[in-house]
């Protein structure tokens, strides 16, 4: 079994200024460098066929090039216990475009429907019961942005959980149509 997302690289620079805000939080386990993306669907866990049938259909997407910017820094909770610091992207329409193109190919060849309602962002940490407060570092990172910058293309990935956390392997990918433009 293959344990899949399908998912956009933010460039060099934008990482290492994401990289450069982190921190400050004990016990929170901060992605690295090889670790963030931003994820357009998470699939989960599949055979080897279906996953050359997910490779197929994302090979089919056709979906302009765009560009994006950081915007902010949130976190996600489950019932008031925080579990993940991230950041934000925006605009997030073309976002959305692309995550709702990458789903009909998945639903063509027998995925079941994402449930969640999609939220385009990138993991900088994961909270557990031990982690810090959170509240100075979203305060003081609150207005995380960045120059824009070109979603060219978008990568099938595995998944691999090791004890230093996941290992991420970029096993395809698909190139978006045209260039992103610069403004």
């Amino acid at each position: 079994m293959r344990r899949l997302f399908v998912a956009i690289r933010p460039p060099e620079d934008i990482r290492a200024l994401l990289l450069g805000r982190m921190g400050g939080i004990a016990g929170a386990r901060w992605q690295r460098d090889d670790q963030l993306h931003l994820t357009v669907r998470f699939i989960g866990e599949v055979d080897r066929h279906t996953a050359q049938d997910i490779d197929a259909a994302l090979a089919a997407v056709h979906h302009p090039a765009f560009e994006i910017a950081l915007d902010g820094v949130d976190l996600f909770d489950r019932r008031g216990r925080p579990e993940a610091l991230w950041a934000g992207v925006s605009p997030r329409a073309p976002l959305e475009r692309l995550n709702n193109k990458v789903e009909q190919a998945l639903l063509r060849v027998g995925l079941a429907p994402e449930k969640r309602a999609y939220l385009p962002h990138i993991t900088l940490a994961r909270l557990g019961a031990s982690s810090g407060p959170v509240g100075d570092f979203v305060t003081a990172q609150g207005g995380l942005a960045s120059q824009p910058f070109p979603a060219s293309g978008f990568g099938l990935f595995e998944s691999t959980l090791a004890p230093d956390g996941a290992v991420y392997t970029e096993i395809a990918r698909y190139a978006l149509d045209g260039p992103a433009l610069s403004r």
